[in-house]
């Protein structure tokens, strides 16, 4: 997997340029997409052009499930997708706020294979080859090792932090609200946090690059029901978000069906 890995960074880190350009000039426009779907930008579509360009140039028998792209279903019969978000964290892009990423993740028969996760203004690139390592800049990192809730840091849903979902623990551990799901979970594999959860829906393009970072990096990863994730799916809904380092797996799971409800 070491092309599809290079190809993978190369991708983001080219998008990730074109991003910094577009939210350092500050003169883009914002639309809203159809069905009141979030935010949209000229650097959501031209970070799509370049991601897929690459893949298509590369490996041009891989299927590709992007967030900006109309679903083609034909890569359902394709063992090879690769599941792109350009820009995970649009909302936040907008404002101003330096936390969102270009997200890549290869699965082959539904498992992560390679993932990328790029933060184009922090410069963090976090890069994965599930069974081999994860990556930041280029150098090896892991999960974190702490197996109790007390003294954890975790990031969550800024707008759910609003909504007070996470007081019950907020005595005992450090809830941090930040953007992009991706971002989130990229922060969780290279040790800067033990877990990020959310017990609400997200899609595979926001999961799959950050997923398959953590498990690289000897962490755990699942749905809200502790299933782990298999994507290439009809639909690419997934009900709720598990990250971890792995040794709080559980703990986050029970904390997920308390928060919010």
């Amino acid at each position: 997997m070491e092309q599809e890995h290079t190809v993978a960074v190369n991708a983001a880190m080219e998008a990730g340029r074109k991003i910094a350009e577009i939210y350092h000039a500050q003169n883009f426009t914002v639309t809203l997409k159809a069905n009141d779907k979030g935010p949209l930008t000229e650097a959501d579509l031209a970070a799509n052009d370049i991601l897929c360009s690459h893949i298509q140039k590369s490996f041009p028998n891989d299927a590709i499930l992007s967030e900006e792209t109309t679903d083609n279903p034909s890569r359902l019969n394709n063992s090879r997708c690769w599941i792109i978000d350009p820009l995970d964290g649009t909302r936040e892009f907008t404002l101003g706020i330096p936390e969102f990423a270009v997200s890549i993740g290869l699965v082959i028969d539904g498992a992560p294979i390679v993932g990328v996760v790029y933060n184009p203004i922090t410069e963090e690139c976090v890069s994965a080859i599930v069974g081999v390592g994860t990556y930041l800049n280029g150098t090896l990192v892991q999960t974190t090792n702490r197996a109790e809730v007390a003294g954890s840091h975790f990031l969550v849903s800024r707008s759910e932090h609003k909504k007070g979902w996470f007081k019950p623990w907020e005595d005992v551990a450090d809830m941090t609200p930040m953007g992009s799901v991706a971002y989130k979970l990229a922060r969780v594999a290279i040790g800067k946090a033990e877990a990020t959860f959310t017990p609400k829906p997200r899609n595979e393009w926001d999961l799959c690059g950050g997923v398959a970072c953590i498990l690289g990096a000897g962490g755990n990863t699942s749905d809200g029901s502790g299933t782990p994730y298999q994507f290439n799916q009809p639909d690419p809904l997934n009900i709720g978000v598990c990250g971890t380092n792995g040794d709080l797996h559980e703990h986050v799971l029970q904390m997920m069906k308390e928060a919010g409800s």
